[in-house]
């Protein structure tokens, strides 16, 4: 359920259950949507009409955009087959049972990793901008000017610090256009009157530095207690246990496993590109707590050194016996390396307001 937390809200999927368990709204949900995407008004959807909500699916997945990656655009292309299931069309009942399963993967995704929810209005910021720690802070910030950064301009060296400071003392992040021009921008631009923003930041000495700097910081203050920022925040660790549970549950793990090799494109012999072995371990990724393709860099690295390990990249095609064998040593080969090495990954992002049941994912 989404419930209050200090200065925000937690949302674990509670309310995106409740929508598809409740029939009646849950049909009014789909047949708004499906008008929407229905543009020629036939009572079917094509793939093109698709489109939107399969990159929506995408973005909530934490995939980057089409184009970015093939290994994404691979994962794109299985959940437009998803929908499609050898089809050129969809009725509004193949639409809707489809949907269902994806918000309910995503409601699983959102019960076990939650997102918290936090309206950034200042407060915190003033604080720690008046705490001892900020400026044992800016003097760490400062002795970060290299020999390559002096030559950088002050303007650039005062965003760079504004953009260090984490969101738990009151900062959202500037890469945000919304953050950088209501927030950083007059924040920087008010200090024009006192130093040349242009000059080299290597003419600063630390203690006009750390002045000016607290100064940015204290206009920060007054610009979120005038613009409050919502944002959403989440952490994840992966560290293998999500494969080991699976690999101790037989019947789970064979059901899985069949259900990732129907998932995939056979060719007319019924048997595999070893090429797809990416996208089927995309397709059962969720089912042992692992992030999308593409979605954590660290995540990428250790996969492509499994698949090197285990000459998962070689060329040729599989059975559904090979590729289950393969799949169960890419796996096992996975948790060991997350055992020995976890990753821990925090977001952060802008949004407008507290998410909907209406914005996962379309």
């Amino acid at each position: 359920m989404e419930s209050s937390v200090s200065t925000g809200t937690v949302v674990d999927g509670s309310e995106i259950r409740q929508l598809v368990e409740n029939k009646e709204t849950f049909q009014r949900f789909v047949d708004e949507k499906f008008c929407e995407l229905d543009k020629d008004k036939s009572g079917n959807l094509n793939v093109e009409e698709l489109q939107p909500i399969v990159s929506n699916i995408g973005k909530a997945l934490g995939l980057p955009s089409r184009g970015s990656s093939p290994d994404s655009d691979h994962i794109y292309e299985e959940v437009t087959k998803e929908f499609l299931h050898g089809k050129e069309r969809i009725s509004k009942e193949e639409f809707s049972s489809v949907l269902a399963d994806f918000l309910l993967g995503m409601a699983d995704g959102l019960e076990r990793d939650p997102i918290f929810i936090q309206t950034i209005t200042g407060q915190e910021l003033q604080s720690y901008v008046n705490s001892p720690e900020f400026e044992a802070f800016a003097v760490a910030v400062y002795s970060q000017l290299s020999t390559d950064q002096a030559e950088k301009n002050i303007e650039t060296f005062l965003v760079q610090a504004l953009g260090s400071i984490p969101v738990d003392k009151g900062m959202p992040p500037i890469s945000d256009e919304t953050v950088m021009k209501n927030i950083v921008k007059p924040a920087i631009e008010s200090q024009a009157t006192c130093i040349d923003l242009q000059a080299p930041c290597g003419d600063m000495n630390q203690v006009v530095f750390i002045e000016i700097f607290k100064k940015v910081v204290e206009h920060a203050t007054f610009q979120l207690k005038a613009t409050p920022i919502t944002v959403a925040r989440s952490e994840k660790t992966y560290d293998g246990k999500g494969v080991t549970r699976l690999l101790h549950q037989k019947s789970e793990l064979e059901k899985v496993l069949q259900m990732t090799w129907n998932s995939l494109s056979k060719d007319q012999h019924g048997v595999l590109p070893r090429g797809y072995l990416r996208v089927g371990l995309d397709i059962l990724a969720p089912s042992v707590d692992l992030p999308p393709l593409g979605a954590v860099k660290q995540m990428d690295e250790i996969i492509s050194e499994v698949f090197k390990m285990v000459r998962a990249d070689e060329g040729g095609v599989l059975n559904e016996n090979e590729f289950n064998k393969l799949m169960l040593e890419i796996l096992a080969t996975m948790m060991l390396q997350l055992e020995g090495n976890s990753i821990r990954v925090s977001s952060v992002e802008v949004v407008n307001s507290s998410p909907t049941p209406n914005d996962f994912p379309l």
